[in-house]
Order: C-alpha cells, then sequence, then structure tokens
C-alpha cells in the first residue's frame, strides 16, 4: 500500500488549510469508494480495492497548484485543470495509474466535445472519461462530497444530480451509469 500522506506531503504542508481540506475530503472519497468497491467484491465482481483506496486519496493532489481560494488554494491555473495537474504529478512519480484516475474524475468525465462546447483550457481537447472499474468508483464516490463545506457529509443521489444538472444530459447520463453500476451510497449505512 502506498503511503498516500507522504506523497501528498510532498506538496502539501500538515496543518495548512488546503492540506486539511484535502486529506478530510480524500479521507470521505477513499472511505466511500472502497465501501463501494467492496459491494463489487461481495457480487463477484472483480476490482482492486487497494488501488481505489490509494488513488482516491490522490484523486485531487493537483489543486494545490489553482487558483480556488474558497477551498485555500492559491495557485495560477483555473481549478478545471486540477486533474490535468495532477495527472503529471503523479506520472513524474511513476504513478501512471493513479495519475488518470486524477484526469478522469472531474465532473462525470469530460468529453472533447464537452471540452470544446464549454471552452475549457483543456489543451489539446481529448476525452477524459473514466473507463476501468476502478476510476469510475473514484469518480463516483467524489461527487457525493463537497470541499467546502467538508462537515456536511455526504449529498444524495437526488442532491448529487441536481448539482450535475447544470452541465447537461450527457453529465447526468454518465452520473445516472454510475448509480446503476455501484447503487446509492445511503444503502451502505
Amino acid at each position: 500500500m502506498l503511503d498516500c500522506l507522504s506523497i501528498i506531503q510532498r506538496y502539501y504542508t500538515p496543518g495548512n488549510d488546503d492540506y486539511r481540506v484535502l486529506v478530510l475530503h480524500s479521507r470521505q472519497v477513499a472511505d466511500l469508494a472502497v465501501a463501494l468497491a467492496q459491494r463489487l467484491i461481495d457480487r463477484g465482481v472483480p476490482i482492486d480495492i487497494e488501488f481505489v483506496e490509494e488513488a482516491a486519496m490522490l484523486h485531487d493532489i493537483g489543486m494545490c497548484r489553482t487558483d480556488a481560494p474558497g477551498i485555500h488554494c492559491h495557485g495560477t491555473e483555473p481549478y478545471i485543470l486540477h486533474g490535468i495537474i495532477g495527472r503529471k504529478m503523479l506520472d513524474g512519480m511513476g504513478l501512471f495509474r493513479h495519475g488518470r484516475v486524477c484526469e478522469r474524475h472531474t465532473g462525470t468525465g469530460l468529453t472533447a466535445a464537452e471540452i470544446i462546447a464549454e471552452g475549457l483550457p483543456i489543451d489539446p481537447p481529448r476525452d477524459l472519461l473514466p473507463e476501468s472499474l476502478e476510476e469510475k468508483v473514484v469518480c463516483y464516490a467524489d461527487k457525493f462530497f463537497s470541499k467546502s463545506r467538508p462537515d456536511e457529509g455526504a449529498r444524495t443521489i437526488e442532491r448529487t444530480r441536481q448539482s450535475l444538472a447544470k452541465f447537461g444530459g450527457d453529465t447526468l447520463a454518465r452520473f445516472d451509469e454510475m448509480v446503476s453500476l455501484f447503487g446509492d451510497p445511503a444503502e451502505l449505512a
């Protein structure tokens, strides 16, 4: 098992606000992703649960280089790039599989067409959709937790759908596919 906190501490200082936001959010996402992965294993579906936990802990590592003061990040890059930045950071450590999770967890993934239509600063525009079960479960678990309001706990499926609705029908369709695949997190409690 990777020492994810040591990796995070290469870029974040323990005790700082951005560190607290990242680690709390990542732990929430990891706990849910692992529980969802275990549900799949219990149904006989193979999934790398150790990797799921590691990837969930590292999925937002790139946020430190973005300009997102609401979550204590004072970098220069647009927040939409935090996944791509995280991939570069993790690829630089040889963690290529973990990097793919970073790059593909934003929203319910992004298509090249969506990147172009929205004028997102992702160059070159390309499909950044979660493909493996591990990528999908981290992406899905991430949708239920807010970095800016970590104390509110997990959102419901309906509340999550409402927050994703502004991104259009394709985003919602991908979310609904994940709901069908992984089930309702509220049923785990």
